[in-house]
């Protein structure tokens, strides 16, 4: 339960002067000589930057957020203003703050804002905080953003750990198959005809994968519904092995590196069945004859398929943890890093 009083403390600690935007070291010296015309280029081309300092996720409590601006531009900065916001629903006291004059070339001020945190949900949840700064000159651009993505809980510690789909079945017991939501699956005897057994390798894009290693008619691939899970390594790409449910199996991978930044690309699988083979940009792996159904063994003639897909990774940076689209229509059997 959330203490009552936390918005009326809020506020309180606003008109208390609590919040204030207070230049940093150097903020209100006097500016340099002028640049070389070269030397003054090259700065141009960099920009102002916003960092966001850690929030305190352990609510539910207040917090306390410092932005920091600093001016990277050729030009004095002026007529700043930081604005500040958190996930839905989570209070910020103020909502923008003004600094006075102005600010050097390399020189930086923090804005102090405090947000109200609610109570910690169960499991793995990721939360994003934005703060935007208003200004003239430095840069020229006249608005610069960053962002923070703080995360609570733990991953999955694989892939294999997320299984919640029977997507594999013995064409002798076909009865526990549900990969489309209506009974149906793989057989196990047609993949394995077309190299898919259970925990031998499977090689797509660059990437060393692996079929899962799990006796048929048991959880064997993942329906992609946001969940995080640990992987390690560095490379050029991320690698995904799998297939679709419907035309409309695609999302977005989030990419989570241990220096605390992210990255992210879409993916997509074309249909088991039917959809043209490079549907969402996939690439097809393997194509296995006919399908089980409740029924049994059937479909003879018809290609039911398995595809991989890709994002980019920043190979100067580890890999920590990925979380998944939130489109249950993705089913997921492996995922690894290419070279």
């Amino acid at each position: 339960m959330r203490p009552a009083g936390l918005i009326g403390s809020l506020r309180a600690a606003t008109m208390a002067g609590v919040l204030a935007l207070l230049p940093v070291a150097g903020a209100t010296a006097a500016g340099a000589e002028p640049l070389p015309a070269a030397a003054r280029a090259q700065v141009a081309a960099e920009r102002t930057q916003v960092a966001i300092s850690t929030v305190d996720l352990d609510g539910p409590a207040i917090s306390t957020v410092k932005v920091t601006v600093t001016n990277a531009g050729p030009e004095r900065l002026r007529a700043l203003k930081v604005s500040f916001g958190g996930p839905a629903g989570w209070a910020v006291q103020p909502s923008v703050l003004q600094v006075d004059g102005s600010l050097a070339r390399g020189a930086s001020a923090e804005a102090t804002f405090r947000i109200q945190v609610p109570e910690r949900r169960a499991g793995f949840t990721v939360r994003t905080f934005t703060a935007t700064a208003t200004y003239l000159g430095g840069d020229g651009a006249g608005t610069a953003t960053g962002t923070r993505t703080q995360y609570s809980g733990t991953p999955l510690a694989s892939l294999a750990a997320a299984y919640n789909n029977v997507g594999v079945t013995d064409e002798t017991d076909t009865g526990p198959g549900n990969y489309d939501g209506e009974g149906n699956s793989f057989s196990a005897q047609k993949l394995a005809a077309v190299g898919l057994r259970p925990g031998e390798p499977v090689t797509a894009l660059g990437a060393e994968l692996r079929w899962p290693d799990v006796p048929s008619g048991t959880r064997n691939n993942v329906s992609a519904a946001g969940q995080a899970v640990a992987l390690g390594g560095t490379g050029s790409r991320l690698v995904l092995l799998g297939s679709g449910v419907t035309s409309g199996a695609s999302g977005t991978v989030t990419v989570y590196y241990t220096d605390g930044t992210t990255g992210s690309g879409s993916i997509g699988f074309p249909n088991w069945s039917f959809d043209p083979a490079n549907a969402h940009g996939a690439t097809l792996v393997a194509s296995s004859d006919g399908r089980n159904r409740p029924s049994g063994y059937g479909n003879a003639g018809i290609a039911y398929r398995v595809f991989a897909h890709s994002v980019p990774l920043d190979p100067a940076k580890t890999v920590e943890f990925v979380v998944l689209p939130a489109n249950g229509n993705i089913h997921l059997f492996d995922m690894a890093i290419a070279p």
